[in-house]
């Protein structure tokens, strides 16, 4: 009997897809579903051989966070870093975008290579580089402050200074993502709405406001999701800088989850993930909410 060209098509398609179908599968729904179903057991890192003996704890991880002081403080630290960083990175891409778009006519392709090369560079090397900035005797931002008379702290060691030394350092390095993303949503707004509102003498404020920003609603959405996502799961910074440290003022929700499964706990670290997972989700919805184009 031979078959429909429908269905030797249909065929076809699922055999080329079988083998990406077959990895989703194993390496990614597969690891999704047995940490969920983790997140609500008392697993450890001693059950693994014996998973059998893993018991059913109901909410248990979900509640005990709420009674946790350290995960109380890594989601105070990741809030923090998400509604300072995430403007402050849009700010400074924006501005750097507007100044390439406009203001800069040579070498431009130099700048934008410059401004994103933070965003390709090892996080050992930035490290290196802004613990020698920020080093409170021999750094060059305090030795730049001994010029005015003023005596600099030690930003990474202070608890009040930490948390925003680390959070100018990720603006910094990511930034150049959000330039190149504000860079192409600059080059397609049309230069006759530019054009037609310097002849009704719009300035330079009047224009950004009533046609940049506006056409540019899309791109900021975009920027703002992805730069709120990644914030929330901010590892990297702390992790080679100061370790959580002082007194968990730099600890992230993800530098925490890092460390329960470090410490064995897999069923608590689990349901962690899941309600940093519902948070993500929440913002995201919220961002699309109050960003997305109005029609």
């Amino acid at each position: 009997m031979a078959l429909s060209r429908a269905t030797h098509r249909t065929i076809v398609g699922w055999t080329f897809a079988l083998p990406f179908a077959v990895l989703f599968l194993v390496f990614m729904a597969g690891p999704v579903i047995a940490s969920l179903g983790m997140s609500f057991s008392d697993i450890r890192g001693t059950d693994l051989r014996t998973p059998l003996n893993v018991g059913f704890i109901g909410f248990d991880n979900y509640i005990q966070l709420f009674s946790d002081t350290r995960f109380i403080q890594a989601a105070w630290n990741t809030v923090q870093f998400v509604v300072i960083g995430v403007p402050l990175t849009m700010a400074l891409a924006l501005a750097v975008a507007l100044g390439i778009d406009r203001g800069i006519t040579k070498f431009r392709t130099v700048f934008r290579v410059g401004y994103y090369l933070p965003v390709v560079t090892s996080i050992v090397a930035v490290a290196v580089v802004w613990r020698f900035l920020l080093h409170p005797e021999s750094g060059l931002v305090n030795g730049l402050l001994g010029l005015v008379g003023i005596d600099g702290p030690n930003w990474l060691a202070d608890q009040d200074l930490a948390l925003p030394s680390l959070i100018v350092m990720a603006a910094w390095r990511g930034m150049g993502t959000l330039m190149v993303i504000f860079l192409a949503g600059l080059q397609s707004i049309p230069r006759t709405l530019y054009e037609a509102a310097e002849i009704d003498g719009a300035g330079p404020w009047q224009r950004l406001r009533g046609i940049t920003l506006p056409m540019l609603r899309p791109t900021l959405l975009f920027a703002a999701v992805i730069t709120g996502i990644g914030y929330l799961q901010v590892f990297e910074e702390p992790f080679v800088m100061t370790q959580g440290t002082p007194l968990d003022r730099t600890l992230t929700v993800s530098y925490y989850i890092y460390n329960q499964f470090g410490f064995g706990n897999y069923g608590y670290a689990a349901a962690m993930s899941y309600v940093l997972f519902t948070v993500i989700v929440g913002l995201t919805v919220l961002q699309f909410r109050l960003l997305r184009p109005k029609t």
